[in-house]
């Protein structure tokens, strides 16, 4: 099974490691002194690229769960994680309905965690967002999240 690879940068390795650990309910692979890896068969992948006048590059990750079981598991690991969560709650994103939260890890960069109950007509929060980007909350999470932007 191929997979893909997401590289952060981080500011500390420690709290980053802990940090994704809790996320992932696993510890690292690999663990060396400036690098740790996660190699993991749950979650699988879901890939989004969008040209909605957002700067090019890496956005914001996520997690999809396929049922309310795996959203209240992952969201007790959000809880867990010992950082501010944005509980978005349903909402119409990506031209999808589904029920969201946000969370920033330790080095800033965005992850949702969300469960999809069918597609939606539009886009979504970004369809009304002024140059493609909504407004943040003060931990850096969108306020009308829907994916950044």
């Amino acid at each position: 099974m191929k997979r893909l690879h997401v590289h952060i940068a981080v500011d500390d390795l420690a709290q980053a490691t802990r940090f994704y650990s809790t996320l992932f309910a696993a510890e690292p692979a690999v663990s060396k002194p400036d690098y740790a890896k996660w190699m993991l068969d749950d979650p699988r992948l879901n890939l989004a690229i969008s040209q909605r006048g957002a700067k090019a590059g890496v956005e914001h990750l996520g997690i999809q769960v396929e049922d309310d079981a795996e959203l209240a598991e992952v969201y007790q690991r959000l809880a867990d994680a010992d950082a501010p969560v944005f509980e978005e709650g349903e909402t119409t994103c990506c031209y999808a309905n589904s029920n969201k939260s946000w969370i920033s890890d330790p080095a800033g960069v965005p992850w949702e965690v969300f469960l999809t109950h069918g597609d939606a007509a539009t886009y979504g929060g970004g369809d009304e967002a002024e140059g493609g980007r909504l407004s943040q909350t003060p931990t850096g999470m969108p306020k009308s999240a829907c994916c950044g932007a």
